[in-house]
This record gives C-alpha cells, sequence and structure tokens, in this order.
C-alpha cells in the first residue's frame, strides 16, 4: 500500500474503513437463494457466517442457543455478569434505568463481584440444553483457570479476547500467558483475538489460533479509539489480517478462519468485511436491537467497566424486531439494519459470487462519498441511508 507523509521524513499508510469502499459487479449475477452462505469456523461448520459478540447486552444463554438454531454461533462472555449473579436481568434492569452519569461508576461496581464456577458451568449447560453450540470468551489472564473450567464443563469453543492481544507479552509484574502452549494442549479450538495487522496474525496463527478476531476499538459501545488512541480501520485491517491467513496456508497447508469484529452497522458492511477477506463477521449493536437480546434494548462494552480506564459507554439501541428478523428477515426497516443474512445474500448474488471463498475475491473500488452519493433527499428527510 501506498505511503504517505505526515511530516518529514515520517510516513504513514492510507487506510480505508467501511465507509470508504464499495464493491463492483462483474459479468455474472446469481439468484440470491442460490448462494451459500456457509463458513468454517474453528472446524465448526456454520450456516450463516455471524457470530454474536461476548457482550452482556448482547448475549445469555438463551440468546446464544437462538443464534445456534439460525445456523449463527453466540459468544457469551465467561467474566461478565451471567458468570457473577444468580439473577443478572435484576442487574440490567437496575443499569438501564440509571442516569449516565451513573453508569461507569455502577458497572466498575458490578464486575468486581467474584465469577461463580457454578454458574460458569450451568450457563454452558443452559446453551448445551436448548440446542446450541457453547462458545465464550474468555482474557488471557484467565484462560488457563476460566477458560480451562469451561472446557471441562463441555464448551465447545473457546475464544481467548483482549483489547489487543499479541504472541509476544512482556511484563516486570504480570505472570505470562503461553499461547502456543494452550492452544497445543487445548481439546477443543481456540480463537484468539483482538489484532488489526498483518504481523500479529500470523504470529498467533503460528501459535495455534485455529481463528483470529479483526478489530480494535471499532464497536458502537466502544470508545478505545478515543481513550488509547489505537485502531486501523476495519477494511483495511481485515486485508491485512487476510494476506496473514492466506501466505500461512501456503506454508502450512493449515488454513485459519479470520473474523472481522466490530464496526458493522447494516448488511453491506458485512458483505465489505467479507469480500476484504473475512470468513465471517462477530456482530455487537446490530444484535443488540433484538427482542431477544438480554440488554433490553441497551449495549455496553467489554472494557466499559475496567476499574482504571474505563474505555466503554452504555448506548441504547431501542428492540427493532427478532432476532430472526434482523438475521433473515423478512425487514420492516429501509437502512439495512435487518435481514443481514439477506443482504449478504443479495450482494453475492449481484457480485456472481457462489459462496463465501468467492465473495472474497469480488473487486473493491475506493469510494469516499458512498454512504451519501445520490441521497440528498433521504439525508434531509433522515431516512433510509440518511439516517
Amino acid at each position: 500500500m501506498e505511503n504517505r507523509f505526515i511530516g518529514r521524513n515520517r510516513p504513514a499508510r492510507m487506510v480505508y474503513g467501511f465507509d470508504d469502499v464499495s464493491l463492483v459487479p462483474g459479468p455474472l449475477t446469481l439468484d440470491p437463494r442460490d448462494v451459500d452462505t456457509s463458513t468454517n469456523i474453528g472446524g465448526m461448520t456454520l450456516q450463516l457466517p455471524i457470530l454474536g459478540a461476548a457482550m452482556d447486552g448482547v448475549i445469555d444463554p438463551r440468546m446464544a442457543a437462538h443464534m445456534g438454531k439460525l445456523g449463527a454461533l453466540g459468544v457469551l462472555n465467561l467474566e461478565g455478569i451471567f458468570t457473577r449473579y444468580q439473577d443478572p436481568y435484576e442487574i440490567i434492569d437496575t443499569l438501564i434505568a440509571l442516569p449516565r452519569d451513573q453508569v461507569t461508576q455502577f458497572l466498575q461496581k458490578v464486575y468486581r463481584a467474584p465469577i461463580q464456577d457454578e454458574l460458569v458451568t450451568l450457563m454452558i449447560a443452559q446453551i448445551k440444553k436448548n440446542g446450541g453450540p457453547a462458545a465464550a470468551s474468555v482474557t488471557p489472564a484467565r484462560a488457563n483457570t476460566l477458560g480451562m473450567s469451561a472446557i471441562q464443563a463441555g464448551l465447545d469453543l473457546l475464544i481467548i479476547q483482549s483489547t489487543v492481544t499479541t504472541v509476544r507479552f512482556e511484563s516486570v509484574s504480570s505472570p505470562i500467558f503461553d499461547l502456543s502452549l494452550f492452544c497445543k494442549n487445548s481439546p477443543i479450538p481456540v480463537l484468539v483475538g483482538n489484532c488489526a495487522s498483518f504481523g500479529a496474525a500470523i504470529e498467533l496463527m503460528r501459535a495455534g489460533a485455529a481463528g483470529i478476531l479483526v478489530g480494535i476499538g471499532p464497536g458502537a459501545a466502544c470508545t478505545t479509539r478515543a481513550v488509547l488512541g489505537i485502531g486501523v480501520p476495519q477494511i483495511t485491517a481485515t486485508v491485512d489480517a487476510a494476506a496473514a491467513r492466506d501466505e500461512y496456508l501456503r506454508a502450512t497447508g493449515r488454513r485459519v478462519s479470520i473474523i472481522t469484529d466490530g464496526g458493522m452497522r447494516v448488511g453491506g458492511d458485512v458483505a465489505k468485511a467479507i469480500a476484504a477477506g473475512a470468513d465471517a463477521v462477530m456482530l455487537g449493536s446490530p444484535l443488540a436491537y433484538a427482542d431477544e437480546a438480554p440488554g433490553k434494548g441497551h449495549h455496553w462494552g467489554m472494557a466499559t467497566p475496567d476499574p482504571n480506564l474505563p474505555r466503554g459507554t452504555l448506548v441504547k439501541t431501542g428492540v427493532s424486531g427478532t432476532l430472526e428478523e434482523i438475521l433473515l428477515g423478512p425487514s420492516h426497516t429501509t437502512d439495512g439494519t435487518m435481514n443481514f443474512v439477506g443482504a449478504l445474500r443479495g450482494s453475492m448474488g449481484s457480485l456472481g459470487a457462489r459462496n463465501i471463498r468467492e465473495m472474497q475475491n469480488a473487486e473493491i473500488v475506493i469510494s469516499p462519498t458512498i454512504w451519501t452519493e445520490g441521497k440528498f433527499l433521504q439525508k434531509s428527510q433522515a431516512v433510509g441511508m440518511g439516517r
């Protein structure tokens, strides 16, 4: 990618997000009903290339099981309120009724409660009892303890996740987590995130990760990019991680899944993420709109309760429909926030992509005005793409 200079002797790459690009149709179109949206994540086949983010306002055991029945995958936060409290819904009711200036302090207090091993076992059992595959997320610091407990309780897929995760970590006071050893000894697939560069992604693959989550701070409820000043727009971050996947595949014959995590608002963003090289996407706020989501029309970031440097906020999404309507339609809105898979099918059909792998080869162009081009009336009336 071309380097530009931001000052004397200081080069900087041009990078791109969802609103900066669009996809180019070719000479072939397909019936959207005939395209294949299935994907493989850590040896698990999903009919829909969508993961639900491990956020307490998005995924509880009921939501995770429901996503599984629809062909997607919900990821439970093992360090969230569902493993700390016998009645987490009472916590949610109190949270969403608070004045805004009390939210962060309340969450910091709530997440200081100890994680209960019996609740970890119970949450996993509930997901599987209701017919869904059980996937859950832990931070690196708790992988060897909480992560292993979850595996013993029957977990099917583990995600080791933090704001920025790398194989190499140095500290004079904290213990060093050996990711390679953990992946080697784990009896189930391990996904790792988050990262936003080619170098970090390929090192995580070499450590044994079955999948890589891509995205630092793009989520609707996350403030990491503002608080820490870090992050790479998701199209460039996905392209770079996908390039690492392809190079690693050529070298080893092992294909590692790439999951674009966060920053997607509408169905077109999902299509762009897959065209940029993602095997699947992880959605947070779009799923918080679902009637079945535990947040009751509210959503907050995973780092919001950080005791030292909160990096998230509570946002009100409202409820727009059922989970099935948001994922599979029918849609009763015109802004692209419902029927995400229908939109993906339509995009794949228009691009002549029969499956996810072919979609990853779609032509992408830089188009910085695509969100408002020709949309003056929608913008002035706050409808459709102007909302």
